[in-house]
């Protein structure tokens, strides 16, 4: 990590409440902005976190559905438990159809949120970088045409550039609602924005 890197770090006020609040990641304070918007957490009862790690959207999706509501949150990587008895966790990849069915050993119906804060290992070359984070948000919109309720929301992170046109279309294709935003605790250098969607088209599920 560079000297430079460290001292932004330092300077970050969403780093520093996130230390002071028990958050384990800055980016809990992007899904907040996203519900306190959009308030796609209320009377939601089962969610799923996809690139949950470390947890702190695990967090917040906790905090603001309550603890009578399901939440299950998959990644690579182990993540440390939450302590909590209705969040469960899988060690998983998205891109193997398998972990659905490993999704549905949990719950086997379909969730009211499907929120997603996927990244691809950054090689530094933006344009790869971005592709690759276009196909792990395709792949989330894939999972919500597979588990996600009729009128239930997809909270998805994209990398703005040259396929970002091209996928916004494509969530409208699939979702009647469609909303782009970029929250107040994404960095302003970052070409991060969220996608939030609602509605299924074409899907008579309940």
């Amino acid at each position: 990590m560079s000297r430079r890197w460290l001292s932004e770090r330092r300077r970050d006020p969403y780093h520093r409440m996130a230390k002071e609040q028990g958050y384990r990641s800055r980016a809990a304070f992007k899904l907040k902005q996203l519900h306190d918007r959009f308030g796609f957490f209320s009377d939601a009862r089962y969610i799923l976190d996809l690139g949950a790690a470390p947890g702190g959207w695990l967090q917040v999706a906790n905090e603001e559905a309550g603890g009578d509501a399901l939440i299950i949150g998959i990644d690579l990587k182990k993540i440390k438990p939450l302590g909590v008895e209705n969040v469960r966790t899988i060690v998983g990849d998205i891109m193997d159809d398998k972990t659905l069915e490993l999704i549905r050993g949990i719950f086997p119906g379909f969730f009211d949120v499907i929120i997603s804060d996927l990244s691809p290992n950054l090689s530094g070359i933006w344009e790869v970088d971005h592709l690759r984070q276009i196909y792990l948000a395709r792949k989330t919109l894939s999972v919500a045409g597979a588990v996600l309720k009729t009128d239930g929301w997809v909270v998805v992170k994209v990398f703005q550039g040259s396929d970002y046109d091209k996928f916004f279309d494509e969530a409208k294709e699939q979702f009647s609602f469609v909303k782009v935003i970029k929250p107040r605790s994404s960095r302003k250098k970052s070409a991060e924005v969220y996608i939030v969607a609602r509605g299924l088209k074409g899907s008579k599920r309940l």
